[in-house]
């Protein structure tokens, strides 16, 4: 909704205050007569009439009697058909991700902006998936909008040209929208799936349109491979499952393939592998194998080292450390973490003590576990991951309990 009305009025600001209106109207209006055969369809005429008002408001004559009549007729084709082409909202989505990641913005502001416009993601959020202050992400958001406002960028899908310089920070914004529904960052539930299947679904998007990027192509297959996962990284009641003890037969098999599909016109492009890509293969060994003692661990260390040199960062050196443990045993990779325990940038970072508790209890130092999971307990801000390291916690005490019996 909000790619439509920057279209047509070329204003953020107003696109946002309109798509809210809309909303508050669907709220009073549904609340008597009852939602309507096409919900979609009925928000979307009805964010065209608003902007038409707009219109009215600020263009000539002649201007607004154009504008009439094309939401009238745009108005009465949505009532007698009842449809939204999704093609064109696709196309509005991308639109406004490309306008958001202009060259003109900070490689930071583009990725704040496209995940506040784009998918509606709260400064919190955004915050803590950079683990950056909210003040800061708020301020870049501010500042994002008044650099397009002031430079008058139309709303236009750029060329190929001009595209290109554009994805990367495109990709930047895709992929922590998909990060936040995959393991949500606060709040009740573990997961939102339906921010991964919208992630997924501009993955999907952007690789049709950018066919001969090996990033582009690298995202849309990590991000197939991780939702196929989806189903089983969740039981019953709603309780983190670890890849571990994952029912390997809820994986979808479907997008696995998918995943595959998109790694093989990755590699066959025929460029430098970047940090997408890396991932993507990264997953694809986890695909690969049937069960958990199956992994090929080596592989994933190697690929973490390739991941290092391409994007190096604080959270890929403690995944890489995560793969070091099971590849070359917990003693191993208990020395990287504990390097990584100085790093600033990790001192929030709630899988940081969570990773060290788990190295702790896998060498019988159950009591240092306890205190490494009870740090990463005070620091997670999400439920369901709180639950699980006070099991894991939980564990550690029932190994000094039975070593103690032992004893």
């Amino acid at each position: 909704m909000v790619g439509l009305l920057v279209r047509r009025l070329g204003d953020l600001d107003t696109a946002e205050e309109l798509a809210q209106d809309t909303m508050l109207k669907a709220l009073e209006h549904w609340r008597d007569t009852g939602i309507p055969p096409n919900p979609a369809a009925w928000l979307m005429v009805t964010a065209k009439n608003l902007a038409t008002d707009w219109l009215r408001r600020q263009q000539t004559a002649a201007s607004v009697a154009r504008e009439i009549q094309l939401g009238a007729d745009e108005a009465s084709t949505a009532q007698e058909d009842s449809s939204v082409n999704m093609n064109d909202l696709d196309d509005d989505v991308l639109r406004l991700m490309y306008i958001a990641c202009h060259p003109l913005l900070p490689a930071e502001s583009r990725v704040a902006l496209s995940l506040r416009l784009v998918n509606g993601l709260g400064t919190a959020e955004i915050a803590r998936a950079y683990l950056q202050p909210e003040r800061t992400i708020a301020q870049r958001i501010t500042r994002a909008k008044r650099t397009l406002k002031a430079a008058r960028v139309t709303f236009a899908l750029p060329t190929e040209a001009e595209r290109r310089p554009r994805t990367n920070a495109v990709l930047e914004a895709i992929y922590p929208i998909y990060n936040g529904g995959y393991t949500a960052s606060s709040g009740l539930t573990w997961a939102q799936p339906r921010l991964c299947h919208e992630a997924l679904r501009l993955a999907r998007s952007l690789a049709a349109l950018v066919r001969d990027d090996v990033e582009v192509q690298g995202l849309a297959a990590l991000l197939e491979f991780q939702t196929s996962r989806l189903e089983a990284r969740i039981d019953s009641v709603g309780a983190p499952v670890l890849l571990q003890d994952h029912i390997r037969s809820l994986w979808d098999r479907l997008l696995i393939r998918r995943g595959f599909a998109y790694l093989e016109v990755a590699f066959s492009l025929n460029q430098s592998i970047g940090s997408y890509c890396l991932q993507a293969a990264i997953a694809a060994c986890h695909a690969r194998a049937e069960t958990w003692e199956a992994t090929d661990w080596e592989e994933i260390v190697a690929l973490y080292d390739g991941l290092m040199q391409a994007a190096p960062s604080a959270v890929v050196a403690l995944n890489r450390a995560v793969a070091v443990g099971m590849a070359q045993g917990p003693a191993a990779a208990l020395e990287l973490v504990e390097k990584l325990m100085l790093e600033p940038a990790l001192t929030h970072y709630h899988l940081l003590p969570a990773v060290h508790g788990d190295l702790l209890l896998k060498l019988g130092l159950a009591e240092e576990a306890k205190g490494s999971f009870r740090e990463a307990i005070v620091l997670t801000k999400n439920e369901q991951e709180r639950l699980l390291l006070e099991r894991q916690r939980e564990n550690c005490e029932q190994f000094l309990l039975n070593d103690s019996t032992r004893r």
